[in-house]
C-alpha cells in the first residue's frame, strides 16, 4: 500500500532523476518533470495528487506559485528594461500583447471557449522565460545581437508576462455571475487597488529593513519568503485572488528600490526554486486525466501552429520594424519561443479555481498550456541549431575565455588576451577585485558563477574556453565542471595545486580527465609570486627561423608559454596534456620571469 511517506520520497526522487537528465540532455527541466509527471499520473496512474494532498494540494500549489512569481518580478531592473534596445522593450510589451491577442482570438476560434477563458489562455502563452531559453541559447550559438535580443526577452517577459496574466484573471474571476459590467470594473479597481497598494507598501518596508540591517543577513532569506507568505496571505483575505498581484508587485519594488541587497536572497531562491518547481510539475502532470488528453485533437495542435507560425512572427515583425535587422535574423527571432515554468505554473493554479467555480472551458487550460510547453522545447530544441545554419546566422566556434577570478593574476592574463583581440570575462564576487578589473576596462560579472543567477546574467556569447584562476581550490573544481557541460571537453582547464598528492585525492575521478594548465606545476600561487616580482606577459611572432625552442633559449628557460594565436584567430591554451606547437604566423603569449636573460 502506498503511503503519503512512501508518495513523497518518490517524487523527490523523480525529481532528482528529471533534473539530472535535463542537465546532462542539455534540455530545459521542465520537459523531463513534466513527462515524468504524466507518465506517474494519467498513463500509469502510480499518482494521484489529488487523493495524496487533499485539501492541502490548493493552498500548496498557490503559495508555490506565489513564491515563482516573486521570483520572476525580483529580476525585473527597470534600469534593463531600458538598456536593451528598443526591439526588447517591443518584443516584451507591444510583442506580449500582439502573441496574447491573437491567441485568444484563436482559442476561442478554434477550441471553443469562452472569450473570457481564452484571454486568460492568451495572457497565460505569452511569458517564455529564462529557464527554457537561456539553455537553448548556449547550444544555438547565433549571432551575438540575437543572442542579446533573446536572452533579454527572455528574462524581462517573465514578470512582465506574469503581471499581465495576473491581472486578466482577475478581471475575468470578478467577471463570473456579476451581470454589470460597471461592477466587475469596480472589483478589479478594488483587486488591483489592494494588490498594488500592499506589494508596494510591503516592499518598501520590506526593503528598509533589509536596507538599513535591521535582520541578521542570515535571517534575509528566510524573512523575505515569509513576508512574501505572509503577504500573499493578508492580500487574498483582504479581497478573494489578489495575493499573485500582490507579491509580484512587491517583487518588482524590491528589484528597483535602491540600496537593497538582493543577492543572497537571489541565492537562497534558487535552491528553493529547484524543490518548488520540480515537486510542483511533477504533481500538475500527474493531476491531468485520460480525458483531458483526449481533448487534445485537432483542433489543439492548430491553436499550437497559429501560434508558432501566426501569432510569433507576426509579434517579430512588427516589433522589429525599423530594427535594421536582416530577414534571415527575424526568421530565427519569430521560430524561437519556447513556453516554460510561469506559464504551466500560472496555468495549473488558475484552472484548478476556474475548476472549482465550475466555469465551463476550464478542463481545457491546462493540457493545451502543458501541450505548447513539450512541443515548442523539443521542436525548438532538435531544429534550432540546424536552423541558424540554414539562415547563416551562426556564429564561428567562440575562442573567447571566461576567467574564474578578478584577482591580479587574472586580471594580467586577461588584459594580454584582450590586448591580442581575445574576448575575455571575468567573474568574481570580491567586490574590491570587480572594481579594480573594472577600472582597467575588462568586462566583469560580480556574483557567484556556478549560481542560477550566473545562469540568466552571466554573458557567455564568444566566450569558448574556461580559465580556473581564482585562489580558491573549490570554487575552480567546481567551475570546471559546470562549465565543461557548457563549453564541452577540451575547452575547460584544471589550475595546478600545491600538494599534488592531496590535490589527487580532492579531484578524484570526476576531474582526472582534464589537463593541468600550463606547464603543470603553476598554482596560482607560483603565478601571483612571479607577477608580484616583476615578471611579464609578452607576445612573440613565431616565423621559419624563429620557433618555440629560439624563444625559450633566449630567456634561458626563464619563460612560462601560455597560449598561442593563429593569424586567423584560433587560440590554443599550452596544458600537460598537448603541449604549445606553435606555427610559423602564429603570437606566442608567455609569462617572462623577472630573472630572464632577455628581460630588458
Amino acid at each position: 500500500m502506498q503511503t503519503p511517506a512512501i508518495a513523497l520520497t518518490g517524487i523527490g526522487l523523480l525529481a532528482l532523476i528529471c533534473q539530472w537528465a535535463a542537465w546532462r540532455l542539455r534540455l530545459p527541466a521542465i520537459l523531463p518533470l513534466l513527462v515524468a509527471g504524466i507518465l506517474s499520473g494519467p498513463v500509469t496512474g502510480l499518482l494521484e495528487p489529488d487523493h495524496l494532498l487533499g485539501d492541502l494540494l490548493f493552498p500548496l500549489v498557490s503559495l508555490a506559485v506565489a513564491v515563482i512569481l516573486f521570483e520572476g518580478s525580483l529580476t525585473l531592473d527597470f534600469r534593463d528594461l531600458r538598456g536593451h534596445g528598443r526591439t526588447v522593450r517591443r518584443l516584451v510589451t507591444w510583442g506580449a500583447l500582439i502573441t496574447g491577442s491573437v491567441a485568444t482570438v484563436a482559442a476561442h476560434v478554434l477550441l471553443d471557449l469562452t472569450w473570457e477563458m481564452a484571454s486568460v489562455l492568451g495572457a497565460v502563452l505569452v511569458v517564455t522565460g529564462p529557464t527554457v531559453v537561456l539553455p537553448l541559447l548556449q547550444t544555438l550559438r547565433a549571432r551575438a545581437h540575437l543572442t542579446q535580443i533573446l536572452r533579454w526577452e527572455g528574462i524581462l517577459i517573465d514578470p512582465v508576462g506574469a503581471i499581465g496574466a495576473v491581472l486578466v484573471f482577475e478581471f475575468v474571476v470578478l467577471g463570473q455571475g456579476q451581470g454589470a459590467f460597471s461592477h466587475t470594473l469596480s472589483m478589479f479597481a478594488r483587486t488591483a487597488a489592494i494588490g498594488f497598494g500592499l506589494g508596494m507598501l510591503g516592499g518598501y518596508l520590506w526593503g528598509l529593513v533589509l536596507r538599513h540591517h535591521w535582520l541578521p543577513q542570515r535571517l534575509h532569506s528566510f524573512g523575505t519568503l515569509m513576508i512574501v507568505l505572509t503577504l500573499f496571505t493578508l492580500s487574498n483575505t483582504l479581497f478573494h485572488e489578489s495575493g499573485l498581484l500582490t507579491v509580484t508587485v512587491m517583487g518588482v519594488w524590491l528589484a528597483n528600490m535602491r540600496g537593497v541587497p538582493t543577492q543572497h536572497i537571489i541565492e537562497f531562491k534558487e535552491t528553493l526554486s529547484v524543490l518548488l518547481i520540480s515537486g510542483l510539475f511533477i504533481l500538475l502532470a500527474a493531476r491531468l486525466t485520460a480525458e483531458q488528453l483526449a481533448l487534445l485533437s485537432w483542433p489543439a495542435w492548430g491553436f499550437l501552429a497559429i501560434l508558432l507560425w501566426g501569432a510569433r512572427p507576426l509579434a517579430v515583425w512588427l516589433c522589429t520594424l525599423g530594427s535594421g535587422l536582416e530577414w534571415r535574423e527575424k526568421a530565427l527571432l519569430a521560430w524561437l519561443s519556447p513556453r516554460g515554468i510561469v506559464a504551466a505554473a500560472v496555468a495549473s493554479l488558475f484552472a484548478i479555481q476556474f475548476e472549482e467555480a465550475g466555469i465551463p472551458g476550464a478542463n481545457m487550460l491546462v493540457p493545451v498550456v502543458f501541450l505548447v510547453i513539450i512541443s515548442t522545447v523539443v521542436m525548438q530544441s532538435l531544429l534550432s541549431r540546424p536552423l541558424a545554419r540554414l539562415l547563416k546566422v551562426s556564429e564561428p566556434e567562440a575562442s573567447g575565455f571566461l576567467i574564474i577570478g578578478a584577482n591580479p593574476v587574472a586580471r594580467t592574463i586577461a588584459l594580454k588576451l584582450t590586448e591580442a583581440g581575445i574576448a575575455v570575462r571575468l567573474a568574481d564576487n570580491n567586490w574590491d577585485a570587480v572594481q579594480e578589473a573594472r577600472m582597467a576596462g575588462l568586462p566583469v560579472y560580480y556574483g557567484n558563477p556556478l549560481s542560477e543567477h550566473a545562469a540568466q546574467h552571466l554573458e557567455l556569447t564568444g566566450i569558448g574556453h574556461l580559465l580556473p584562476l581564482s585562489p580558491y581550490r573549490e570554487l575552480n573544481n567546481l567551475a570546471v565542471l559546470h562549465f565543461e557541460h557548457i563549453l564541452g571537453h577540451g575547452k575547460v582547464f584544471l589550475l595546478a595545486e600545491e600538494d599534488i598528492r592531496n590535490a589527487r585525492r580532492h579531484r578524484e575521478q570526476a576531474l582526472e580527465h582534464l589537463p593541468v594548465l600550463f606547464d603543470g606545476e603553476a598554482t596560482y600561487a607560483r603565478l601571483s609570486q612571479l607577477i608580484e616580482q616583476g615578471g611579464e606577459l609578452r607576445s612573440a611572432r613565431m616565423t621559419d627561423n624563429f620557433g618555440l625552442k629560439d624563444y625559450c633559449a633566449i630567456h634561458d628557460q626563464r619563460l612560462l608559454p601560455m597560449f598561442s594565436v593563429s593569424a586567423n584567430g584560433r587560440v590554443r591554451v599550452a596544458n600537460t596534456r598537448t603541449p604549445l606547437a606553435p606555427k610559423p604566423g602564429d603570437t606566442l603569449i608567455s609569462l617572462i620571469h623577472a630573472d630572464s636573460p632577455e628581460f630588458a
